[in-house]
Order: structure tokens, then C-alpha cells, then sequence
């Protein structure tokens, strides 16, 4: 089993998170926000990942940015090596009115772009001024290339629901297994 496990305490934070790339979609969440609680639920879910993740913290900003740091931490973990893995994945998401694309390269180098623009300051109890930034903090944090497209959407839940749906798809193809593959898919022979 692919696993990633990181506790990060800070004066501001307590992060602990746990996920098993290799599982079947349960998530338990608690970060004292329950619309990110719920775009990380919706990762797990798409992207066949168990994760467990708690944060207790101070402010809204520091525990988010908290989770997606341990997060992407924990993925790079659990990656190991990345032998015989994919390596890339990409996607077109729709959710009602949103439509996403997003890609990934799981390259061991950060590299985020991220083109999403939200008319709502709130997107239930997440700032939507976040959710750029958190994917931002995920990738650098995971070591790997981003790209997440808001094409279309009129709701600024549906697009993030969206964003959160697509991430969990990508890294899915990314991570899975490839059966004719060997070593590490890259012509440098590391990653």
C-alpha cells in the first residue's frame, strides 16, 4: 500500500493527515470548515484516495493552508520512488453549470497554474479567495505541475465542487499503476 502519513504542529496549527492512494474513496475530514471539509470528501472520493485529515487551528487561512501543506506532503510520501506509476493525468470535469479542466504531472518539480475566478466573497464558510491558493500550496508541496481551468459556471459552489472533483480525478490517473511500466517514466531515470 501506497501511504503518506504527516503531523505538522505549528504556534498557529495542528495538522494531522493520513492517505492511502490506494483506496477506495473514504474520507473522514474535519477542519472546522465544513465547505472545505467537504471539497477534500469530494477529492477523496474521485480520486479513489482514503485520506484522513484533522486541523484545529486559529484562523481560516492558517488551517487551510495547514491541510493542503500536510496534504501535499503526504502525497509525495506515499508516491515513494514513483516507480511504475503514470506519472501524468488530465481531465474535463462538468458539474451542472461549471465546467474544469485540469492536468498533472507528478514530475518532482512544483509548478502551479491555476485560472479561477469566483463572484461570491464566501463560498459557504470557505473565503473563495482560498481555494487558488490552496491548490497552489497542494502542488508546491507535493512536488508536482498543476493546471486547473474554470472554462464555464455561473455558481461559485459548482465550480469549486468542480475544481475538487477534477484534482481527485488527475491525481488518480497520475498514481495508478501502469503494468508495462518499469522503473521510474522518466528519461533522467529519476523523478
Amino acid at each position: 500500500m501506497r501511504v503518506g502519513k504527516v503531523e505538522r504542529k505549528t504556534k498557529e496549527t495542528e495538522v494531522s493527515v493520513r492517505i492511502n492512494l490506494d483506496g477506495s474513496g473514504k474520507a473522514r475530514v474535519d477542519t472546522t470548515i465544513k465547505f472545505f471539509d467537504h471539497l477534500l470528501a469530494n477529492f477523496a472520493k474521485h480520486g479513489c484516495f482514503d485520506l484522513d485529515l484533522k486541523v484545529r487551528g486559529d484562523f481560516e487561512h492558517h488551517i487551510a493552508e495547514d491541510a493542503m501543506i500536510a496534504l501535499g506532503e503526504a502525497i509525495e510520501q506515499a508516491l515513494g520512488k514513483k516507480v511504475g506509476i503514470e506519472r501524468m493525468g488530465d481531465a474535463i470535469v462538468p458539474m451542472d453549470d461549471a465546467l474544469v479542466i485540469a492536468a498533472v504531472d507528478l514530475s518532482g518539480r512544483a509548478f502551479p497554474d491555476i485560472e479561477a475566478k469566483f463572484t461570491k466573497r464566501k463560498l459557504d464558510d470557505l473565503s473563495s479567495d482560498l481555494v487558488v491558493h490552496l491548490l497552489q500550496t497542494l502542488a508546491t508541496n507535493g512536488k508536482f505541475n498543476l493546471h486547473v481551468k474554470v472554462i464555464r459556471g455561473k455558481n461559485d459552489h459548482h465550480k469549486a465542487e468542480a475544481i475538487f472533483k477534477a484534482l481527485g480525478v488527475v491525481l488518480a490517473r497520475a498514481v495508478r499503476m501502469t503494468p508495462r511500466r518499469r522503473g521510474v517514466p522518466s528519461t533522467k531515470g529519476v523523478i
